[in-house]
């Protein structure tokens, strides 16, 4: 089976543009793709802390997550966010499900041990309830597909002792389409693509070779947190899976459209 991964994150989720993707998410499943969603929910997490007086702890762009934050994830992420992508799926027409690492460890997890972060000095860091994917439940998964469903992860993997852990979603969605071995992996977000300007949407790049994008990165084009984004895109390129895109601000039949030709509608990783 040949599956397309989709990652969305909790911007794109809390938007306008989430009926636009699920209309395109839903008629690619018709059409015969099998598709996995991968999502995240970081603008929701911090808004709920917020509400809940928790101030975040932020360390050099990575959530450090205690007992506190682990709980806010669990209704953010597993609940609110879980929830509003399967609605928008189920109200397009599609038969989603909604799952994370604790169901059946669909997600398997392992702590992350402390190590020293860019940008955070030299000493180790303990991110708290964080973890790394070391595995994936390819058989429910598959029975899932292969029943017609959409499977909708949350960025939340479990341990086999019921641990649960926060995940950054980008890297749960590359490890998923490495296990899977996609054919395709599309991360949506709020920007179009890799800009040459990022202060212009037209300046968008089609199409990026691992060498293109060192470049990119070495002349300043790429920066900031689209830099973690293309490192870890090409890990899982190098990994097996076959083509990554960035894109964003959809319009109707512009996901169906870049998957079946890459590089028309936003950057695509080779």
């Amino acid at each position: 089976m040949s599956y397309v991964v989709i990652k969305l994150g909790g911007e794109v989720v809390q938007s306008d543009a989430l009926s636009v993707v699920a209309t395109d998410i839903t008629a690619m499943h018709a059409a015969g793709e099998s598709i996995v969603v991968v999502h995240g929910g970081g603008p929701q997490v911090t808004e709920l802390q917020k509400q809940l007086g928790i101030e975040p702890n932020i360390v050099a762009g990575r959530r450090v997550t205690d007992d506190a934050t682990l709980n806010v994830l669990k209704m953010a992420v597993g609940g609110r966010v879980n929830i509003d992508l399967c609605r928008a799926l189920t109200a397009a027409g599609a038969k989603p499900v909604g799952l994370n690492g604790a169901s059946s460890q669909t997600i398997a997890a392992a702590k992350r041990k402390a190590l020293p972060l860019s940008g955070a000095g030299p000493d180790p860091i303990d991110l708290g309830h964080v973890g790394d994917v070391t595995g994936l439940n390819g058989e429910l998964l598959s029975l899932l597909t292969k029943g017609g469903y959409i499977p909708v992860l949350a960025c939340i993997g479990a341990d086999a002792q019921g641990n649960v852990y926060n995940i950054n979603a980008d890297a749960v969605a590359n490890r998923v389409s490495v296990l899977l071995a996609a054919k395709s992996l599309v991360l949506i977000s709020d920007v179009r693509g890799v800009l040459r300007d990022v202060n212009d949407p037209n300046s968008r790049i089609a199409s990026l070779t691992q060498y293109e994008a060192k470049q990119a990165i070495s002349d300043g084009v790429i920066t900031k947190g689209m830099i973690p984004k293309i490192d870890e895109s090409f890990a899982a390129l190098a990994e097996g899976v076959k083509q990554i895109h960035i894109v964003g601000h959809l319009k109707p039949g512009d996901l169906a459209r870049e998957v079946a030709s890459p590089g028309s509608v936003g950057t695509v990783l080779r």
